[in-house]
């Protein structure tokens, strides 16, 4: 029976044996190529490629663009990701008393997430037009002009731009989180809550916010991870402008190796994305287990 066993686990591993064989080629190839590269002078296109040591990372961090860079990605992430993380709570929060129309609900906030990136950014080039834009017009119309902005095309505004236009996206991903989460807690804690004369404050900071823990935390660590991918979104809204106000740390990378053809010095700015998503990565597990 023992024997059976051992064989039957044998078995299963020879099925999933081509999926590993999969991921070791495609995906740890390919960072150890891009860390390889980083330490070499290749332009991404000819084969050959010297071994330069840290001269590449010498230089990426002597460079005021990977800086903007950087902290244009970090204020990316504060704002979306704690924003659409309140955001989804709330209207997770609305949505469970199901209220007339929930399912309606829940796929209207849920639409934006199915629709492709090059859809989401067309929409909202039209409507941020600073001359014909539904939003200036808007302004226009009820009487506050002097708020009307070019909102793509001004360096004040066009991160902010870019921020909303991704929380527009991303808010239904953490309402589904949020949502599933809150169906999780029995409704005999809430009740015994009510019992105990706690409010609706009372409930959501003692009571809901600190069960939903585990699922805030993995929000947090998918946002690490896609605001340190963002790039899509960037290149169709503004290509990294104006000058360089929206510059981050992928459309950079995009930049050194397809325009400048420095692949080296795009395969050390990889690197450092994968290093940065990793520590946060860690720190962020670190904090919800002390939680």
């Amino acid at each position: 029976m023992r024997k059976s066993r051992i064989t039957q686990d044998k078995v299963a591993y020879l099925y999933i044996l081509p999926l590993i064989i999969f991921s070791t080629l495609l995906l740890y190839y390919c960072i150890f190529f891009t860390f390889y590269s980083s330490f070499t002078d290749w332009n991404g296109i000819s084969s050959q490629m010297n071994f330069v040591g840290l001269k590449n990372y010498i230089k990426l961090f002597q460079d005021p663009y990977f800086y903007i860079s950087l902290k244009n990605n970090l204020i990316f992430f504060a704002c979306t990701v704690f924003i659409q993380a309140a955001l989804g709570l709330f209207i997770a929060s609305l949505l469970k008393y199901k209220m007339p129309l929930h399912n309606v609900y829940k796929t209207i906030f849920f639409l934006p997430i199915a629709m492709a990136t090059a859809i989401i950014t067309a929409i909202f080039r039209i409507i941020l037009d600073p001359n014909m834009g539904a939003l200036n017009t808007m302004l226009r119309t009820i009487g506050l002009d002097f708020l009307a902005q070019a909102w793509l095309g001004d360096k004040h505004f066009a991160l902010m731009s870019i921020i909303v236009v991704n929380i527009f996206q991303w808010m239904g991903f953490s309402m589904i989180f949020y949502y599933a989460g809150l169906l999780s807690i029995p409704n005999d804690v809430y009740e015994s809550a009510k019992l105990d004369g706690a409010g609706y404050w009372r409930t959501l900071f003692s009571i809901t916010i600190p069960m939903l823990n585990g699922t805030t935390s993995v929000l947090i660590i998918l946002g690490i991870v896609g605001s340190l991918k963002t790039f899509d979104i960037v290149k169709l809204l503004t290509n990294s402008g104006p000058g360089r106000a929206t510059l981050f740390l992928n459309t950079y990378l995009y930049e050194k190796a397809f325009t400048n053809f420095d692949a080296g010095s795009a395969a050390a700015i990889g690197v450092c994305i994968l290093i940065l998503a990793i520590s946060m990565s860690v720190i962020q597990l670190k904090l919800s287990k002390e939680n």
